[in-house]
């Protein structure tokens, strides 16, 4: 089966192929004989029912510094020309990454749209987890300094980060002495207009943040992200290492629980965090990571995984 696949991404041209799960993809699609075409979520255009985006077709060649090549640009009709929309745009999810996918809902019915536009709108990673509160830390969401300040008395050490970041970015832990909680609730409270998300320190990080992958809805591997040193983070994107890791039971409870939800819901590749072996913490299903890293250290091919998925999906259609 020979698909036509319309990747919509962040710039190829500035992607660290060593480690990026879309370029990876990518490649896989492309040894499976695929055909590919790239472009961004700014690319997208409607009218008269019709969803298109001026796209590139695009090879891909695993050498740094030469790791794609493109063809003159067209109007590619995503609902009547391509089979698979890989929606892999990084967030933030703001109102652009919103729009895009009322857009791909609007094609879904007749291209298969990974993950699904509409559950990907109703599921950002940090509050689709609130579902699952008997995995998650104690959690609160708010914009008030005052509830922040109960939270902290009551467990001690807190995390403070955006409720619809990623990569790590803008996480600050704040002591049990509770210094400069009050400038950074007041520092979040001006960048952003939704609550914010504050969690009790689980000091297992320095163990590790467990990245699982489940594609539709089953374990496909995992890999232990370490923090780099004098960090608690333990996103790749900001410094931290991967490890080799097995699962836990609660771990793997967790995604028994989870599975069924994401395979209903459309969201066939999805990576979810967990700390200390039975604590979640996100759900990401925007643009998951961590395939690469995977396949290093347990010789799998989970890119073959999702590609497998997909076209069995596309065969059903």
């Amino acid at each position: 089966m020979s698909l036509t696949v319309a990747v919509q991404m962040d710039p190829i041209e500035s992607i660290n192929i060593a480690g990026d799960s879309t370029f990876a993809l990518m490649l896989s699609a492309q040894d499976r004989g695929h055909t590919l075409f790239h472009y961004s979520a700014e690319d997208l255009n409607y009218a008269d029912g019709r969803v298109w985006a001026k796209a590139h077709p695009v090879t891909v060649q695993n050498v740094v510094g030469d790791h794609f090549s493109f063809g003159e640009p067209r109007n590619l009709d995503l609902g009547d020309e391509a089979d698979v929309v890989l929606m892999r745009q990084d967030p933030p999810f703001d109102l652009g990454y919103i729009t895009a996918t009322h857009l791909l809902e609007r094609i879904a019915h007749k291209t298969l749209v990974v993950n699904d536009p509409a559950s990907v709108r109703n599921a950002p990673e940090k509050v689709f987890v609130l579902d699952y509160p008997q995995f998650m830390p104690p959690t609160l969401v708010t914009r008030s300094l005052e509830e922040a300040r109960l939270f902290l008395a009551k467990h001690g050490e807190i995390v403070v980060k955006p409720l619809h970041g990623n990569g790590g970015k803008a996480i600050f832990k704040v002591g049990n002495d509770g210094a400069n909680l009050s400038a950074l609730i007041e520092v979040f409270n001006m960048t952003w207009r939704e609550p914010h998300m504050i969690q009790a320190f689980l000091p297992d990080v320095a163990q590790g943040d467990k990245r699982i992958v489940l594609i539709d809805g089953e374990i496909a591997g995992a890999i232990n992200r370490l923090p780099g040193e004098g960090e608690i983070r333990s996103n790749l994107a900001v410094g931290g290492s991967a490890v080799k890791t097995e699962l836990t039971e609660t771990e793997i409870e967790i995604c028994r629980v989870l599975g069924p939800e994401l395979k209903k819901r459309g969201l066939l590749f999805v990576g979810i965090d967990v700390i200390g072996g039975k604590w979640l913490t996100e759900i990401n299903v925007t643009s998951p990571t961590g395939i690469v890293a995977i396949d290093r250290f347990n010789g799998t091919d989970t890119g073959a995984l999702i590609w497998a998925a997909i076209e069995a999906k596309v065969a059903l259609r």
